[in-house]
């Protein structure tokens, strides 16, 4: 059993597999950088200021002992239920500026492959050993 799973592992589109995931979490965190420090703040600032990833609409009371910030992230670690829409929306957006990045990808990709398909295909080149058969019965000919 044991080398039946090391020769599943071993197999090439599990390796691919494994590479794209971890490649894919890397980009993951890209796309929400991209997002988070780059989009909504511009979005904010257009909207006049406008956070949307602090905002929520609390769906219970907040303790009466809390002291900290009225944050979403502050309130939801307080365990206050709320209902968190700037999360969603920022994170709507990670998925939405991923799947166009990736759609991009593939396009080109498709691209790519469509051209390599069009192009005619190059005549193989003659083994050494051929082209000096060859040259040898086209003198035999000419001497004949």
């Amino acid at each position: 059993m044991l080398r039946e799973f090391r020769d599943f592992i071993a197999r090439g589109n599990v390796l691919d597999l494994a590479v794209a995931v971890i490649i894919g979490a890397a980009f993951a965190k890209i796309t929400t950088s991209l997002t988070e420090d780059v989009i909504m703040p511009v979005l904010g600032w257009l909207f006049g200021g406008f956070d949307f990833s602090n905002r929520y609409i609390p769906l219970g009371p907040i303790p009466p002992n809390y002291h900290g910030p009225m944050t979403y992230a502050g309130l939801k670690a307080e365990g206050v239920p709320m209902l968190g829409w700037g999360a969603f929306v920022t994170v709507v957006l990670n998925f939405l500026i991923l799947a166009f990045i990736i759609f991009l990808f593939v396009r080109s990709a498709n691209r790519i492959v469509a051209k390599k398909a069009e192009a005619p295909a190059e005549p193989a080149a003659e083994p050494a050993d051929v082209a000096l058969l060859r040259e040898i019965r086209d003198e035999l000919r000419k001497k004949a």
